[in-house]
This record gives structure tokens, C-alpha cells and sequence, in this order.
């Protein structure tokens, strides 16, 4: 039987868009908190302090990477290893996401590469993260490794 499972992160923020800077927390796993900043969002990132988007991009490459070789254990051919990225492209001009470029690279033994894509692609169709963020253009690039 199905169940919700809730997970939670908060932010504190001070000051105004441009001057004010705040940190995200990580409340469920307790992993930590995280500097944020409009320049880190705007501009080139700033050691140490991180932007939703990057936030967005790494829970989207985790649940791709979950979904993906979930996928690739139901066709039986579980992967050995994978690794995902997501790019996530912000127009700090009009304040949107333009869009998310992932990217994958796997070894699967004993799969054919048409598989794979097929596959891939139905991972990224399938993945809760994907599934939210849908108002948004996907790409994705997957490779045998």
C-alpha cells in the first residue's frame, strides 16, 4: 500500500534580493544548511554558496539516477554503475528556468544501445522530479560508459 512520505527543507533570508543573503536547511536528513546569495544565482556561482537551481539540479539527478536504474532492473539489466548530471539554465533577466540538461553515463552489461536509449528515456518520463518539473525543457544525453 502506498504512503506519503514528507520530507522538509527550510530558509531563512535577510535584507532584499540583491544586498540579502539567507541559507537553506536540510530538516529531514540533517545533512546540513547552505549558504544562498542572488549573486551565486545571478552571476557566476560563489565558492561556498549555493542557488535553488542548483538545489533543483541536484534532486533532479538523484531521482533520475534512482529512476533510471530502476528501469534498467525491471528490463533485467541492472546497471553497475551510473552517473547523472543536470544543468539547470536560469534567465536571471526574467527570473526563469529555461531549462534542465541531463546526462547520463552508465555501465549496464549485457544491453544494446538502443535499449539503452529507449530505456533512458523513459526513466526521464517517468522520474517524480521530471514529472514536477514539466512546465520546463528536459534534454537528455545518455551514454554507455
Amino acid at each position: 500500500m502506498p504512503r506519503t512520505v514528507v520530507s522538509t527543507a527550510s530558509t531563512a533570508w535577510n535584507g532584499d534580493l540583491i544586498s540579502g543573503s539567507g541559507s537553506t536547511t536540510l530538516e529531514t536528513s540533517q545533512l546540513g544548511t547552505m549558504d544562498l546569495s542572488w549573486k551565486a544565482r545571478s552571476e557566476d556561482a560563489e565558492q561556498g554558496t549555493t542557488s535553488p537551481e542548483e538545489l533543483i539540479g541536484a534532486a533532479h539527478s538523484a531521482c533520475y539516477s534512482m529512476q533510471f536504474s530502476n528501469t534498467l532492473a525491471e528490463n533485467d539489466t541492472p546497471p553497475t554503475s551510473m552517473k547523472t548530471s543536470a544543468k539547470v539554465s536560469f534567465n536571471a533577466g526574467e527570473g526563469g528556468i529555461t531549462g534542465i540538461a541531463l546526462t547520463v553515463t552508465a555501465q549496464v552489461p549485457g544491453i544494446e544501445d538502443a535499449d539503452f536509449q529507449r530505456l533512458a528515456e523513459e526513466a526521464k518520463q517517468t522520474c517524480p522530479v521530471s514529472k514536477a518539473l514539466a512546465g520546463v525543457e528536459i534534454t537528455l544525453e545518455a551514454s554507455l560508459g
